[in-house]
């Protein structure tokens, strides 16, 4: 058996950083008066050494020192508050008054009684009880530390980052495999990561240079000198813990019943309070400002966006969570997963995806997992929407359009479904593939535009670092509406048939398709010419909202100077290639410039890095209103632009839009209230106007139509530009 190290008594707590690690002239304590100095704003000086009536009292109090002379106190200092207690190593302590702290129902009196502090900063009128180990941590002002086993901090601490510290071998290092099991994807977590940044780091693998200076950024940025103490910022609640170790914990932090936090950062703050709970484990990795960790969840390896919650023993492992999602009882491994992902449901399934937000997965759904040979999972790619139904079950490797919808079923084979938002059905009975293009404009516009509502009522977020386009008409998703039109006359073209001469045709329910699937079986595009109406409609609907809100935002542009200012629409100008970075939408080109001049080394740390996609963000409304006149000129059939007069007759047809979409979404709930089989579970209308209330006061329906009547005073202003 391996001896214990055996320490003298006077040396515990001493020695925190190993001589060899200290920069010249440098004492243990220089890391940890800076990390002091710029948290908490407190220099040595701001300490003193206790008085011989004070160590008396201290020491009537059954507290015991090795060494008085290392127990250093601010003024005001009570001695009579501390009791019970061990103290090794510097100890400092700031003011102790007389007074008691409550978070909710919880309220206990400042000072320490019965714990074991070593080598600490403590700061003002904080209360800590019964701790049994506190060990190198600067803690903040008014905290509440209670019934904690174990908290300390090792001198090689990393906190989450995915960084190495002096003197350690490249093996300890904490990759997270995002997107593929094999680890073909992996990537460095740090303090700040956004779903963009994990998006450049694992998306451009055959970009060496790229991913080589993200890594060298990462190390610089976070890694290298050992002796970081862990930080418990101000307001800080920890009580009923077992082992928190090498975690830094923000401001206004409340964490109780935690089973083990380890190498981990908590991001918390006054506005944006973070929530850790009962049985909870978590080790390597970063928690966002705002989150919520309840109830047994467990993560490895992992980053957790701004404003997400992890409930009911779900799993998070390998894998990137988006701002603003929730994930409950259910297991993920190995994603990427863009902000507003839901999944809730205790039977759901994904790994090795990624899904690029605005997603929903229903119990179940098992994404992924599903061997096609003895190598390791493949990977899934599911754009905007990506919304799985009930026990759909799909294989590796996947592509999936923005806003797919996939029927329930046990999908037998890899899936590549190249049409927006579409309806997938596997049909048995038939043994086919079946693919509804648009099925979302037409039969489920409720569904859609809700979709785009809550994912804006959800950002709680009061700091927005993560930019997230919330309308499912964008850039993106028009360029992937006119590539399925083009698939589309495609596909009626080999079908002996073209769209101009089946216009008006009803009958046309179905043609064939192909390599939808990779399997013998038949595919099938369900109602074609439909869709194709449908996306031509969509198309008019983006292109005129996005430009008549761009001139309606600038007022100081004149018609002329509008016009010129959005230049040329001809095919061969229309930015074509749109990237999804986190949730940003971004012209291609602007990402191949960044990853080129990060390549080169122009961009030192991630902060620049943010500062561009800033940058992008301001660019974005003229981009996306220049990408929305090309739309319009495509679906004039013509490269000329258009004058006052024509968008002026677009603006009449997109208010008719509107109102058909009204219309839409008013039927779509309202045939819920006429079904049979929906009103058989009540005795009459007046209970069910009791419990569902009606389609008129449906609150997603009057505030769609409150939103009409702005929209169409927005129109109006527009038009009267326009004719002036």
């Amino acid at each position: 058996m391996k001896a214990k190290n055996i320490l003298p008594l006077d040396r515990h707590g001493f020695d925190f950083i190993p001589a060899e690690f200290l920069p010249p002239g440098a004492d243990e304590y220089w890391l940890r008066n800076a990390q002091q100095a710029e948290r908490f704003y407190k220099k040595p000086g701001d300490w003193r050494k206790l008085k011989a009536e004070e160590i008396e009292i201290l020491r009537n109090n059954r507290n015991h020192c090795p060494n008085w002379d290392n127990f250093l106190v601010s003024d005001p200092f009570e001695p009579s508050l501390i009791r019970d207690c061990e103290f090794y190593g510097l100890v400092r302590i700031g003011s102790l008054q007389k007074v008691f702290l409550r978070h909710n129902d919880f309220c206990v009196p400042v000072g320490i009684r019965n714990s074991i502090i070593i080598s600490c900063d403590i700061g003002d009128d904080t209360a800590i009880q019964n701790c049994a180990y506190v060990s190198h941590y600067i803690i903040g002002n008014n905290c509440i530390l209670s019934e904690v086993n174990e908290l300390q901090t090792t001198n090689h601490a990393k906190f989450g980052n995915g960084a190495i510290k002096d003197g350690e071998d490249e093996e300890v290092r904490v990759w997270i495999d995002v997107m593929n099991e094999a680890g073909g994807r992996s990537i460095l977590a740090f303090e700040k990561m956004i779903a963009a940044d994990a998006y450049l780091w694992a998306a451009y693998r055959d970009d060496v240079r790229l991913t080589e200076k993200l890594t060298e950024m990462t190390q610089k940025q976070y890694g290298g000198l050992r002796g970081s103490y862990g930080i418990i910022g101000n307001g800080a609640v920890i009580k009923s813990c077992a082992i928190i170790k090498d975690t830094v914990v923000g401001e206004n932090a409340y964490i109780k019943g935690a089973n083990k936090l380890k190498n981990i950062t908590i991001l918390s703050s006054a506005e944006e309070p973070t929530q850790i709970g009962e049985g909870v484990e978590m080790v390597n990795g970063i928690v966002g400002y705002a989150c919520n960790v309840f109830y047994g969840s467990k993560a490895v390896r992992f980053i957790m966006g701004r404003n997400s919650n992890l409930k009911y023993g779900a799993r998070l492992i390998h894998s990137v969570l988006g701002d603003n999602s929730t994930v409950s009882c259910c297991e993920i491994l190995n994603n990427l997963i863009f902000p507003v992902h839901e999944q809730h449901h205790n039977n759901s399934f994904l790994i090795a995806s990624l899904i690029q937000g605005m997603s929903n997965m229903a119990a179940a759904a098992t994404i992924g997992s599903n061997h096609n040979s003895r190598a390791n999972d493949g990977e899934i790619r599911a754009k905007r929407g990506f919304w799985p139904g009930l026990a759909v079950s799909l294989k590796h490797s996947s592509i999936f359009a923005s806003f797919v919808i996939i029927a329930k079923g046990e999908y037998p084979s890899e899936l590549n479904i190249p049409l927006p938002f579409s309806l997938v059905i596997n049909n048995v009975h038939k043994n086919r593939l079946e693919v509804m293009p648009a099925y979302y404009w037409m039969f489920n516009l409720y569904a859609l535009e809700r979709n785009s509502w809550k994912t804006k009522s959800r950002d709680k977020r009061e700091v927005k670092i993560q930019r997230v386009e919330i309308d499912y008409l964008a850039p993106d998703t028009a360029e992937e509406i006119i590539a399925a039109l083009t698939l589309l006359d495609g596909l009626l073209n080999e079908s002996g048939l073209l769209p101009a001469d089946t216009a008006g045709e009803g009958n046309i329910r179905k043609i064939p398709c192909k390599d939808f699937e990779n399997s013998s079986r038949g595919q099938v595009i369900i109602k074609p010419l439909e869709a194709i109406d449908a996306y031509r409609q969509m198309l008019r609907y983006y292109a005129i909202k996005k430009i008549a809100a761009y001139l309606d935002q600038h007022p100081e542009l004149d018609t002329s100077e509008f016009f010129e200012l959005l230049g040329s629409p001809s095919p061969e100008k229309r930015i074509k290639d749109w990237v999804n970075m986190g949730g940003q939408i971004v012209p291609a080109f602007r990402v191949d410039e960044l990853r080129k001049k990060i390549g080169e080394g122009k961009y030192k740390n991630w902060d620049e890095i943010h500062s561009v996609y800033d940058l992008w963000e301001e660019s974005y409304p003229l981009d996306k209103c220049r990408h929305a006149w090309a739309v319009l000129a495509y679906l004039h059939g013509t490269d000329k632009p258009l004058d006052a007069l024509a968008l002026q007759n677009e603006l009449i047809a997109v208010m008719n839009i509107r109102r058909w979409m009204e219309e839409q979404i008013y039927e779509s709930r309202a045939k819920d209230y006429s079904n049979a089989f929906k009103n058989a579970t009540f005795r009459n209308e007046a209970e069910r106007e009791q419990v569902l209330g009606n389609p008129e006061d449906n609150p997603f329906i009057c505030l769609f139509k409150r939103e009409g009547g702005i929209f169409k005073e927005m129109i109006d202003r527009v038009s009267a530009r326009l004719s002036s």
